[in-house]
């Protein structure tokens, strides 16, 4: 049976990379990654005409998201609606409707891309520290709901990423910072992590799992 893969987010760098990974050794003889032009992932209407023409998903991938840091005082509301729904509310719609043709496949894998942020936190990242720790919730919850049913779902935090539309303007002090927290002392690549999520949805017994791809210690 050929599987089709669809990765959301799809002009960012990690996407580009995750869908290189998926065509390269993942099994999938179609691997969507649409922009936002074709799919609006805070746009409930431009999610649910997308989804209205696959008639099979095996892979979801969501990584769409943005950031707007800003001190908690001086957030926007507007800020905080933004990121929440890009990172977050974007992820249920789309897993929802990935759900519906999953469930009566009797077989999908819906993977998160998550952040460390999630985990610890940063000053002036309220916004998306907390939609990245939903995130986590609604990969366990969802995860014990439809198990039963042969669908698995995962969060990959893929960790600090140079050269994505993320971390490419941070000044270089920033970046030496978040390379002196990792115990190696080196980041990961968007090709490390990709291969790691295409490895991830090869292994059809884990389910409900946070996988962090770096050497940055903290407390359990």
């Amino acid at each position: 049976m050929e599987r089709r893969a669809l990765i959301t987010g799809g002009e960012g760098t990690l996407a580009r990379a995750l869908a290189e990974a998926l065509r390269a050794g993942g099994g999938f003889a179609e691997v969507l990654a649409p922009g936002r032009a074709e799919l609006d992932v805070s746009d409930a209407a431009s999610i649910r005409d997308y989804f209205a023409g696959l008639d099979r998903l095996d892979l979801l991938i969501n990584n769409a998201g943005t950031t707007r840091d800003a001190a908690f005082l001086k957030l926007p509301t507007s800020d905080w609606d933004a990121v929440i729904e890009a990172n977050l509310k974007g992820a249920f719609l789309c897993s929802r409707e990935a759900i519906r043709l999953m469930l009566r496949q009797r077989s999908g894998h819906i993977v998160h891309i998550g952040s460390f942020s999630a985990l610890d936190p940063p000053p002036g990242q309220s916004n998306y520290a907390a939609a990245k720790a939903g995130l986590i919730g609604l990969t366990q919850s969802l995860a014990a709901e439809v198990g039963k049913r042969n669908v698995r779902v995962n969060c990959v935090l893929p960790g600090f990423l140079e050269g994505t539309g993320m971390t490419r303007d941070l000044p270089d002090e920033v970046v030496e910072r978040a390379r002196e927290r990792h115990v190696l002392g080196r980041f990961n690549t968007v090709a490390d992590a990709a291969r790691f999520v295409a490895f991830l949805d090869g292994m059809d017994a884990i389910s409900g799992q946070v996988f962090q791809l770096d050497s940055r210690l903290r407390r359990w």
